[in-house]
C-alpha cells in the first residue's frame, strides 16, 4: 500500500516539475533581451582615416599631424600678440601724462602785465615758470659776460628769443628746489636751499648747481602774447 502511494506521488511531482519549465532557447533570447545585448551598435569605420581603424597602431606620417600642428602654433602666436599689445597699451597708458597736465600743455601769457624790472611766476605742467621783463641794463650786462668763464657756457642770446623777455622754468638744476627771483648775488634768482646762484640770463655763476636753468620752448604770437609750450 505504500509502496503503490509513494510512487503515485512521485509520478505527480515529476509532470509538476516538467510543465513548469521552459525550453532553454526561449529563456536564452528573453535574458538577452533584458540585458540589452541584442542591440546592433552602429559601424562608421567606413567614415574613419585608415590611420586611426586601428587602436594600437603608432601614426608616424608628420604630414597627417602637419595641420593640427600649425593650427596650434597659429592660435598660441595669435593669443600672444593680443596679450603683449595690451601689456604694451596699459603700460604706455600708465607713462601718459595725467588729464590735468595735458590742459595745461600750452599756456598763454599776456605780457602786458609784467612791468619792466619784473619776474613773474606762472604754473606750467606743475612746474613754476618765470618770466623776466628785463631792463636795458640787465640785457646789456649779461651780454657782457664772457662765455668761457660759465660753468655751464651759454651766451645770452642763446638762451631768449627777444632781449628784454627772459623765459625759463623755476626749478634749481641741483636737487629741484625753488629758486627766488631778483635775488642773489648775481641779481638773476637765488636758491636759498643750498646757496646756488643765477643771473639775469637764468646762468648759474656760483653755488653746487651744475647747469643752467632750463629754457622751455616759446613763441611770440604777436607784440604783447607769449604762448609757452
Amino acid at each position: 500500500m505504500m509502496k503503490a502511494i509513494t510512487r503515485a506521488y512521485l509520478r505527480a511531482g515529476s509532470q509538476t516539475v516538467a510543465n513548469s519549465l521552459k525550453p532553454a532557447a526561449v529563456v536564452s533570447t528573453q535574458t538577452q533581451r533584458n540585458a540589452h545585448t541584442d542591440l546592433q551598435v552602429p559601424d562608421f569605420s567606413a567614415y574613419r582615416r585608415e590611420s586611426v581603424k586601428t587602436p594600437n597602431r603608432k601614426d608616424d606620417s608628420a604630414e597627417s599631424r602637419k595641420a593640427f600642428s600649425y593650427m596650434v602654433v597659429g592660435a598660441g602666436a595669435v593669443a600672444s600678440a593680443y596679450a603683449a599689445k595690451g601689456l604694451v597699451t596699459t603700460f604706455v597708458s600708465s607713462m601718459s601724462a595725467s588729464a590735468d597736465v595735458l590742459a595745461l600743455a600750452k599756456i598763454e601769457v599776456k605780457l602786458g602785465d609784467i612791468p619792466e624790472g619784473k619776474s613773474v611766476t606762472f604754473k606750467w605742467r606743475g612746474k613754476p615758470l618765470f618770466i623776466r621783463h628785463r631792463t636795458p641794463s640787465e640785457i646789456e650786462a649779461e651780454r657782457s659776460v664772457a662765455v668761457s668763464t660759465l660753468r655751464d657756457p651759454q651766451s645770452d642770446d642763446q638762451r631768449v628769443t627777444k632781449p628784454e623777455w627772459l623765459v625759463v622754468i623755476g626749478v634749481c638744476t641741483h636737487l629741484g628746489c625753488v629758486p627766488i627771483a631778483n635775488a642773489g648775488d648775481f641779481g638773476g634768482y637765488y636758491c636759498p636751499c643750498h646757496g646756488s646762484h643765477y643771473d639775469a640770463s637764468g646762468r648759474i655763476r656760483k653755488g653746487p648747481a651744475p647747469l643752467n636753468l632750463e629754457v622751455p620752448e616759446h613763441v611770440f604770437a604777436d607784440e604783447g602774447t607769449l604762448i609757452v609750450g
